[in-house]
C-alpha cells in the first residue's frame, strides 16, 4: 500500500442523546380517571388516573437505560476502530523503514539481506551513517482532540537511515576507538554494497582501521570511484573520509561532521541542520573476519583489460575463446569484438540481432568498435558470404582502410551527397532483387536459399547525420529491420545517442545493443537498461569500455573493444586475397567525361545521348536517340555546364545534320523556310543558344521566330525529322518549346532558382555537377562528347544577294537621306542619285515612270516625311518603279510601301535593307559597298 495514501482516523465517539418524556400519554390516563369518578362516583377511578406518573416514571427510567447501553457500545467500536488504525499505521511505518533500509542499508543490514551489489556508484557515493528519526510519510485524515494527539505521535518515523554523501566529505570526529570502529562500518559498508570494480580507497587511514587487506585497496578497477580513507583532504575533490579526534575543529571541505560521544545518541551536523542517530562499529577482528571472506569469495574481480589488440580475440578466421579456437559456423555471423574480465566478448549478428545499434558521444570509440567488428567478420567470413555496406558520415575517413577488404562492396560519405541519393535508391532495388532470389528458390528466408544469397551488412557511422541529411533514408531503413532478417540484410548502426534519432520500427528490430559512454542516463537505459554507460569514465582509460547486452542476458556486460591496428587489417587483406570483391548494390559512379568510342554501339537510326545511371535497377545503360522517330530533346544549362558540346557530339553522329547558325539574319531565314515547307526538314536541326538567339532579335521579330520555330518543332514527327534545343534559362518563349518537346535534359545550372524553372528536382540540384551530367527523364546521365573539336557546319544556303535596281526609277526610304545618298552614289554604277529631303519639286526625265527603261537609273532617296511631301511622286514609283526601304526605317516599311507581313530580318546599321518584289513581298538584300572617290549625287534638273 502506498505509504502516501491518507489514513482515515475514527471520529470520537459522541453519547446518545435523552429520550423525551411521554407528557401527552401521560395525561390521557389522569384525565379519563377524572372524567369516570365524576360520571360514577366511584373511589376506584382515581386508580386509573394514578397511572399518567408511574408511565413517566418508567419510560425515564428505560431511556436511562439504554443511553448507558448505547454509549458503552460507541466507546467499545471507537477503541477497536483506533487499534486497527495503530495496527495500520504500524505495518506501514514497518513496510516504509524496511523499504528505506534495503535502499540504504548499513552494514548489519547488508550481512543480515546480502543487497544487490552495483556495478557503478551512484552519484555523490551516498553512504548509511546510521539509523535515527525522519519525517514520516505517512498521511491522516480525521479531526478532533485525539486525531491531533495521534497526529503528532507519528510526524517522525524512528529507527529508518540517516544517509551522507561521500562527495561531499564526511568527517567522523570521536575518541579514537569509537571513531575507528565506526569508519570501519563505514568502509565495509561499501565493499558489500558495491562491485570490486566500482569502489576503491586510498588514503593512510586504511591502515588505521587495519583494513589494508581490503581487494579494493590494492588498487581496485581503473573506472571504479576512489575514496579518500584519513585525515587529511585529498589533492583532488572526490569521495573522501575523514577521522579526528573529539574537539578537533574538522577539516576544511567537509560537508557533514558526525560527532561520537555517544554512540547511541551520535549528531550529525549537515549545512540542512542537525540529527541525532545511532551508528553502528565494528571491532578489529571482526572488520578482519570480513576482509577475508570478501577475498575468498572473489570480490577482487578481475579487471577489464585496458587494451585489446584485434589479433587477441581473431586469429585467422577462427574466434579466440578460452577453451581454444572454433569455427564461426556457417549459420550466423558470430565474432569477438572484444574482451572483459574473463575472456573474450561474442556477439552474433544474426542470432544475437538481426540488427544492432551502437551508441557512444564522441571520443569514447565508437568507430574503432565498428571498423574492429567488420575487420572480424572479414577475417572470419569469406567474401561471397558476407559483403559491406559503409556509411560514414562524420567526415569520410573511420572506413577508409577498410577499402581494401573484397568484403566492401560500397562506401558512402556525408562529402557525396550524390552517391548518398544513389544510395537510397540501390538499396531499394537490393531488397527486390534478394526478393527475388528467394522466391526463385522457391525459400521463405536466406537460410533455405542454399548458399545463393550472401549476407549483407550495412553498417552507418553517425545515423542521426545521415537522417539529417536524407531523410527520405528513414524509410528505407525502416523496411530494412523489418525484411532483413529472411533477406539475409543486417544494420549496425552507430549514433552518440537513441533516445529521438531512433525510429521505434528500427529500435524494436535491434535487440543487439552495445552501448559506450554516453552523457544522458535516459539513453543508457533505453540502450541497456539501466544506467551504467553514463557512469563510464571520460578519461582515456574510459575510451574503449563499452557494455554489451543481448537479447538472452539478464543486464548489460562491460568489455574493452578490440582495436584494429594497420598490421591486423594487412593481416586480414593477405588472407583474403585470393577471394573476388563482393557485389556492390550498386553500379560505380558515372564518369566525368564520356567518348562514343567508349560505349557499345547502338542499332541503326538511333544516336548515342550518353551513359545512364539507373540505381533503382542496379545497372548503368546506353540512352540513344531514334532520329526521325522521337520528336527531340531540349538542353537546359548555365554556362559552362556542357551543353553545346552535347549538341555538337550528337549532330556529329548525323551526317545529314542541320545547324541553325547563331547570326539572326541567318537563323530567321532557315527556320522560316522550314516552317513555310521551303526548305525539307532535315533528319536532325540542332537549334543551340535558343534564349541567345532570340535575345538578338527585337521584340516583334523574337516573338515571330519563336513561332516559327514551335511550328518546326510540332511537324518534326510528321515530316521525320528530330530537333534538338539548347538553352541556359526556361522562361517565356524557351519555356514553351521545352513543353513541346518530349524529353529535357537539365545540366548544371547558375542556381536553383533556374535548376526549379528547368524542370529539375529540388534535391538533385549541384552547383559542383561536372560537365556533360544532367538529369534525364529522372535518371542522372553523363552525356558523351563530341569525338573532335569541330563544330559541325551550319546549312548550305544562298547568301543575301547584292540588290540591283530593277527598275529606271527607285525611291529609297532612309533615316539618313544625305549620307545613304552618298554611299549609293558611289556604290551604284551607271545611276544618277537625289536627295529630295530640301523639299523641292523633283523633275523626271521624259519617259522615267511609265514603264520604259532609259539610259540611266535615277535613285531619289528621302525620309517618311520627305516621302510623305512628295506623295504624287512616291506613287509614281509605287507603280512603275521600285521601292528600297533600308533596315533603319523598318517602320516606313508598313506605312508607305503597305506592307503588312513581317518582313525577313535585316540587321539595321549593316547596310541591309528591303526591296519590294512584284507580288508584294519584301526581300532582304545587302547594298552594294561603296567605292572610293568622288559623289556622283546631284539634284535633277529642272
Amino acid at each position: 500500500m502506498d505509504p502516501a495514501e491518507p489514513i482515515v482516523l475514527p471520529p470520537t465517539a459522541v453519547p446518545p442523546q435523552r429520550a423525551p418524556l411521554p407528557l401527552l400519554a401521560a395525561v390521557v390516563p389522569v384525565a379519563s380517571g377524572v372524567v369516570l369518578f365524576a360520571v360514577t362516583g366511584s373511589a376506584l377511578s382515581l386508580c386509573f388516573a394514578a397511572l399518567g406518573p408511574l408511565m413517566i416514571l418508567a419510560s425515564f427510567l428505560d431511556g436511562l437505560r439504554q443511553r448507558r447501553r448505547a454509549t458503552r457500545i460507541a466507546r467499545a467500536e471507537e477503541t477497536g476502530a483506533w487499534a486497527r488504525v495503530a495496527e495500520t499505521v504500524a505495518e506501514r511505518a514497518d513496510a516504509e523503514r524496511t523499504r528505506l533500509r534495503r535502499l540504504a542499508p548499513d552494514l548489519a543490514g547488508c550481512l543480515a539481506e546480502p543487497p544487490l551489489r552495483r556495478t557503478a556508484l551512484p552519484a555523490g557515493v551516498p553512504v548509511t551513517i546510521g539509523r535515527g528519526d525522519a519525517p514520516s510519510p505517512l498521511r491522516f485524515s480525521g479531526v478532533g482532540p485525539r486525531a491531533d494527539e495521534f497526529r503528532a505521535r507519528h510526524r517522525s518515523l524512528s529507527g529508518v537511515p540517516v544517509t551522507a554523501e561521500l562527495t561531499h566529505g564526511v568527517c567522523l570526529r570521536g575518541p579514537e576507538p569509537i571513531a575507528t570502529a565506526v569508519a570501519r562500518g563505514l568502509v565495509l559498508q561499501l565493499c558489500l554494497r558495491h562491485t570490486g570494480t566500482a569502489v576503491r580507497f586510498d588514503g593512510d587511514g586504511l591502515v588505521r582501521l587495519g583494513l589494508e587487506g581490503l581487494p579494493q585497496a590494492r588498487g581496485g578497477a581503473r573506472r571504479a570511484e576512489t575514496v579518500h580513507v584519513g585525515a587529511e583532504r585529498p589533492a583532488s575533490s572526490g569521495a573522501r573520509l575523514a577521522l579526528v579526534s573529539a574537539g578537533s575543529p574538522p577539516p576544511s571541505g567537509y560537508d557533514t561532521v558526525v560527532d561520537l560521544v555517544d554512540p547511541v545518541a551520535a549528531a550529525v551536523r549537515t549545512p540542512d541542520g542537525e540529527r541525532i542517530c545511532a551508528v553502528e562499529g565494528i571491532s578489529g577482528a571482526q572488520a578482519a573476519a570480513l576482509v577475508r571472506d570478501l577475498a575468498e569469495n572473489g570480490d577482487d574481480e578481475a579487471e577489464v583489460p585496458t587494451a585489446v589488440g584485434l589479433a587477441e580475440v581473431v586469429d585467422g578466421t577462427a574466434i579466440v575463446t578460452g577453451d581454444g579456437t572454433e569455427d564461426a559456423g556457417r549459420g550466423g555471423l558470430r565474432v569477438a569484438v572484444g574482451r572483459d574480465a574473463i575472456g573474450p566478448v561474442v556477439v552474433d549478428l544474426v542470432a544475437d540481432g538481426p540488427h544492432a545499434l551502437v551508441t557512444g558521444v564522441t571520443g569514447a570509440g565508437k568507430s574503432e568498435l565498428l571498423v574492429s567488428w567488420i575487420a572480424a567478420l572479414a577475417a572470419a567470413h569469406p567474401a561471397d558470404r558476407v559483403a559491406f555496406v559503409l556509411a560514414d558520415f562524420k567526415g569520410g575517413t573511420a572506413f577508409e582502410p577498410l577499402r581494401a577488404l573484397p568484403h566492401v562492396a560500397a562506401v558512402m560519405t556525408d562529402l557525396d551527397a550524390d552517391g548518398a541519393e544513389r544510395g537510397v535508391r540501390s538499396m531499394r532495388a537490393e531488397l527486390r532483387r534478394r526478393e527475388g532470389v528467394l522466391s526463385e528458390h522457391g525459400a521463405r528466408s536466406i537460410a533455405e536459399a542454399g548458399g545463393a544469397l550472401g549476407r549483407l551488412v550495412i553498417v552507418v557511422d553517425e545515423f542521426a547525420v545521415l537522417l539529417q541529411e536524407h531523410p527520405e533514408l528513414a524509410a528505407v531503413f525502416s523496411d530494412i529491420a523489418a525484411r532483413g532478417r529472411a533477406l539475409g540484410m543486417h544494420l549496425i548502426l552507430g549514433t552518440q545517442r537513441a533516445t529521438g534519432v531512433i525510429r521505434d520500427a528500427i529500435a524494436t528490430n535491434c535487440p543487439l545493443r552495445i552501448s559506450l559512454r554516453v552523457t544522458d542516463p535516459a539513453d543508457s537505459r533505453a540502450m541497456v537498461g539501466t544506467d551504467e554507460a553514463a557512469s563510464l569514465p571520460g578519461d582515456a582509460a574510459g575510451r574503449g569500455l563499452a557494455l554489451v547486452r543481448r537479447p538472452q542476458d539478464a543486464g548489460p556486460a562491460l568489455f574493452r573493444v578490440a582495436r584494429t591496428s594497420t598490421e591486423d587489417l594487412a593481416r586480414i587483406v593477405a588472407a583474403a586475397a585470393g577471394q573476388q570483391r563482393a557485389r556492390s548494390p550498386w553500379q560505380p559512379a558515372l564518369p566525368l567525361h564520356l567518348r562514343r568510342t567508349e560505349l557499345a554501339a547502338v542499332p541503326r537510326g538511333e544516336i548515342v545521348l550518353g551513359l545512364a545511371d539507373e540505381p533503382e535497377r542496379q545497372r548503368r545503360c546506353v540512352r540513344t536517340l531514334r532520329v526521325g522517330e522521337q520528336r527531340g530533346l531540349m538542353v537546359l544549362g548555365g554556362p559552362g555546364s556542357g551543353k553545346s558540346a552535347v549538341l555538337c557530339a550528337l549532330a556529329e553522329q548525323v551526317p545529314e545534320a542541320v545547324r541553325v547558325p547563331q547570326d539572326p539574319e541567318q537563323a530567321w531565314s532557315l527556320v522560316d523556310a522550314i516552317a513555310e515547307g521551303l526548305t525539307p526538314m532535315p533528319p536532325l536541326l540542332v537549334v543551340d543558344d535558343v534564349d541567345r538567339i532570340l535575345a538578338a532579335f527585337p521584340i516583334e521579330y523574337a516573338s515571330a521566330w519563336a513561332e516559327r520555330l514551335q511550328r518546326v518543332v510540332r511537324a518534326a514527327g510528321e515530316r521525320a525529322g528530330t530537333v534538338l534545343l539548347s538553352a541556359s534559362r526556361c522562361a517565356g518563349p524557351v519555356a514553351a518549346l521545352a513543353d513541346l518537346l518530349p524529353s529535357r535534359a537539365v545540366l548544371r545550372t547558375t542556381g536553383r532558382t533556374e535548376h526549379l524553372a528547368a524542370g529539375g528536382e529540388p534535391r538533385s540540384f549541384d552547383p559542383e555537377r561536372p560537365p556533360g551530367r544532367a538529369t534525364l527523364d529522372g535518371a542522372q546521365v553523363q552525356f558523351t562528347l563530341p569525338e573532335s573539336d569541330e563544330r559541325p557546319p551550319g546549312p548550305v544556303s544562298a547568301p543575301t544577294p547584292v540588290w540591283a535596281a530593277r527598275a529606271p526609277l527607285v525611291g529609297v526610304v532612309s533615316t539618313a537621306p544625305a549620307r545613304t545618298a552618298d554611299l549609293l552614289a558611289r556604290g551604284v554604277d551607271g545611276a544618277r542619285v537625289s536627295s529630295i529631303d530640301d523639299g523641292a519639286p523633283v523633275t523626271l526625265p521624259d519617259g522615267i515612270g511609265s514603264g520604259q527603261v532609259g539610259p540611266e537609273r535615277i535613285l531619289l532617296v528621302g525620309d517618311a516625311d520627305a516621302w510623305q511631301r512628295q506623295y504624287a511622286l512616291w506613287q509614281r514609283i509605287a507603280r512603275a518603279g521600285e521601292i528600297l526601304v533600308l533596315a533603319e526605317a523598318a517602320r516606313e516599311l508598313r506605312t508607305l510601301a503597305r506592307v503588312r507581313e513581317l518582313p525577313p530580318y535585316a540587321a539595321p546599321h549593316a547596310g541591309r535593307a528591303w526591296t519590294i518584289d512584284p507580288d508584294g513581298r519584301p526581300s532582304r538584300v545587302v547594298l552594294p559597298a561603296p567605292r572610293g572617290g568622288v559623289s556622283r549625287a546631284a539634284r535633277p534638273e529642272g
